[in-house]
């Protein structure tokens, strides 16, 4: 089935990627550079909400398919390059950076299917490193996307004033995000390793 709710959730975030790119071609005069960071930001959290979002509903009604376990990993590669992109077109992320995160996805997604293939997939199953990195990595892209201070203000007094530098914040959570992702990377490599030398020595 290429349609049910969880699905359309996942179609919803592939078609929001164009989006997150395209705000920031809008002339200036049409939307603000300051409105376009903002518009981008919400944008890619609203896309990574669906994420959540269509994964439980498919666990919750029952419409778990082997086409979405194939769509879901997809539409989040495609929004978090998109995404990493713009950012160094922006000047705001080292292309360094995006391309080790995009780099450790091909290759972990590369191993995943190679693995599966021979049988052997039990043997780098998403573990609890991975869920911090990318969690780490989508609060870092959409304040790395603001690029601004966000104030937030309480009662009457001027001094009950909380200011959010998202610059530094997201700046900080992108470099732990790539130090995570390295360490991850290889730790499903050194998972995977003995699988790889048995079928080296079958080969040979």
């Amino acid at each position: 089935m290429l349609f049910n709710l969880p699905l359309c959730l996942t179609w919803l975030r592939i078609v929001l990627i164009p989006l997150i790119v395209g705000v920031f071609y809008l002339p200036d005069h049409v939307l603000e550079p300051r409105d376009k960071d903002f518009a981008a930001a919400t944008i890619f959290i609203l896309a990574a909400l669906t994420d959540w979002f269509d994964g439980f509903l498919a666990r919750k009604l029952n419409q778990t398919s082997a086409f979405g376990a194939f769509l879901d990993p997809v539409a989040d590669k495609l929004m978090v390059t998109a995404a990493l992109l713009v950012l160094v077109q922006l000047a705001r992320l080292n292309a360094a950076i995006a391309l080790v995160i995009v780099g450790r996805e091909i290759t972990i997604s590369a191993l995943r299917e190679w693995m599966a293939q021979i049988g052997a997939a039990k043997h780098i199953t998403v573990n609890s490193l991975g869920k911090i990195k990318t969690a780490c990595q989508m609060i870092a892209i959409p304040l790395l996307l603001f690029y601004g201070p966000i104030s937030i203000e309480w009662g009457a007094e001027p001094t009950n004033t909380l200011v959010i530098n998202t610059r530094e914040w997201g700046e900080w959570l992108i470099y732990l995000a790539t130090a995570l992702t390295l360490w991850s990377m290889f730790y499903y490599l050194k998972r995977a390793w003995p699988q790889i030398g048995r079928y080296a020595n079958n080969l040979s």
